[in-house]
């Protein structure tokens, strides 16, 4: 064989071998999803110590909150939501007229129960979807369980859109 023609082959080879050796590289890389972190329950000295609802509530609970206030669990409570309502919210940047804009102070419990839903702005020129917020609410529970807190009172602010599609202020991308 030809030195020249032995490495013309040789570069013709070596982009495809370096394509793989790059697709096995990356995928050595990357982790396996790691398992969702899972409360023990309480010890009595727990239960003794810190109260019945706080240790035992976030023990039933699946998911728990490790926020020490309330501007810190609406993170949470916002993920929450978003993770059980993927097909309702708004992608990108809300455009600058909304059909609605409402704040709402929810209670949580212990559990992670929705106690009580209290609109601090209220939408009134949309009742539906005051009505719908409220559902969309209330049907999230048992949100994450503020362990820290025992239980908690935040504020979110929902952004609407004629869609019917949603963004919280917590984690909204912007508007327009």
């Amino acid at each position: 064989m030809h030195p020249r023609q032995h490495t013309f082959n040789l570069h013709r080879a070596l982009p495809a071998a370096a394509a793989a050796l790059a697709a096995a590289f990356v995928a050595g890389c990357s982790s396996p999803p790691q398992p969702a972190a899972r409360l023990e329950p309480p010890t009595p000295a727990q239960v003794q110590s810190h109260g019945v609802e706080t240790p035992v509530a976030a023990a039933q609970s699946h998911h728990v909150s490790n926020a020490a206030n309330p501007r810190a669990y609406r993170r949470d409570a916002a993920t929450h939501l978003y993770g059980l309502h993927r097909d309702r919210i708004y992608k990108g940047r809300m455009p600058p007229l909304l059909y609605a804009v409402g704040v709402l102070q929810v209670e949580v419990d212990g559990r992670g129960n929705v106690r009580n839903v209290n609109w601090m702005r209220a939408p009134k020129q949309a009742p539906e979807v005051m009505a719908e917020i409220e559902r969309m609410v209330r049907a999230a529970a048992p949100f994450p369980a503020p362990a820290r807190m025992g239980k908690v009172v935040y504020t979110d602010t929902w952004l609407w859109h004629k869609s019917g599609k949603f963004q919280l202020d917590t984690l909204t991308e912007g508007q327009d």
